[in-house]
């Protein structure tokens, strides 16, 4: 249920960058996804619940301490997980400091059944180090080693940022877990 952030900053490089030169955010949303599935299996001691996809796959999570109706969650149980994510990605203003931040949560569901929501954000900044016209990609550069290239679509875009443009990326998601009543 879990995926990778590279791709979402490649869907936000793909078309905003013209809004992005004039010191404008510019927000990228997903759709919201929606995973179902059973619980195969609950293993107590190390708090990971099996859950077995509608298409036969298995994927094992583990349950943090945060989640505190673990005790109550069975075997056979349907499990509906509903995943957004969404980014924003600003040029920089020079001289603006950069950014690198964490913010995260989980909430417990107040429904009869188990469930709750887990949130995160983080924001980076993030420094243009290539592009290349040609392609069409571009190549960003960031705290602790991170790096990342796409190509992109939107060719006018390219030509309105440059080698050295510093940008925000903030990314948020969350992942809305229930559980449905058994028959």
């Amino acid at each position: 249920m879990k995926r990778v952030i590279a791709g979402l900053i490649a869907a936000a490089v793909l078309g905003p960058m013209a809004g992005m030169a004039m010191a404008q955010s510019k927000t990228v949303s997903s759709e919201v996804k929606t995973e179902t599935g059973t619980i195969a299996a609950i293993e107590a001691q190390t708090r990971s619940v099996t859950i077995q996809k509608a298409d036969g796959t298995y994927v094992t999570v583990v349950a943090g301490p945060d989640i505190s109706r673990f005790g109550e969650l069975k075997v056979g149980q349907k499990v509906n997980a509903r995943y957004y994510e969404n980014v924003v990605v600003r040029v920089k203003a020079p001289g603006e400091p950069d950014t690198n931040t964490m913010t995260k949560g989980t909430t417990g569901s107040e429904q009869a059944m188990p469930g709750g929501t887990k949130a995160r954000q983080r924001t980076i900044t993030a420094t243009i180090t290539a592009i290349d016209p040609a392609t069409p990609s571009i190549t960003f550069t960031g705290p602790q080693g991170w790096k990342y290239s796409s190509k992109v679509q939107d060719t006018e875009a390219l030509s309105k940022v440059k080698v050295g443009d510093k940008v925000d990326i903030v990314w948020t998601e969350a992942m809305l877990v229930s559980l449905e009543p058994g028959k």
